[in-house]
């Protein structure tokens, strides 16, 4: 599982909430609501959650030590002996049937 970086999440948290007060201040400037949407979808991918609220949430959960902060597993349960599967091993061809 990987776990982003605590420096990572607190600089996107403080993204987030810098243009939310942006966009809070003048709610009809598009670019400023577009760069807040923008801000929001980077810590909703970065905390493995589908709203930004939730994922700011669970930033500020997991910058104070909380577990349940971190992003959820992916993938679930042990992975398999023998790494990655891959396509059947390919026959060398004979050499005879060249000459």
């Amino acid at each position: 599982m990987l776990i982003p970086a605590k420096a990572e999440v607190a600089r996107q948290l403080l993204r987030y909430r810098a243009w939310e007060r942006a966009m809070l201040a003048a709610p009809s400037d598009h670019a400023v609501r577009a760069t807040f949407e923008d801000s929001g979808y980077t810590l909703c991918v970065l905390m493995g959650k589908r709203c930004a609220r939730e994922a700011a949430e669970a930033a500020e959960r997991y910058l104070r030590g909380g577990r349940d902060g971190c992003p959820p597993k992916r993938g679930g349960g042990p992975r398999r002996r023998g790494g990655i599967r891959r396509a059947p091993p390919v026959k060398p061809r004979s050499t005879a049937a060249r000459h």
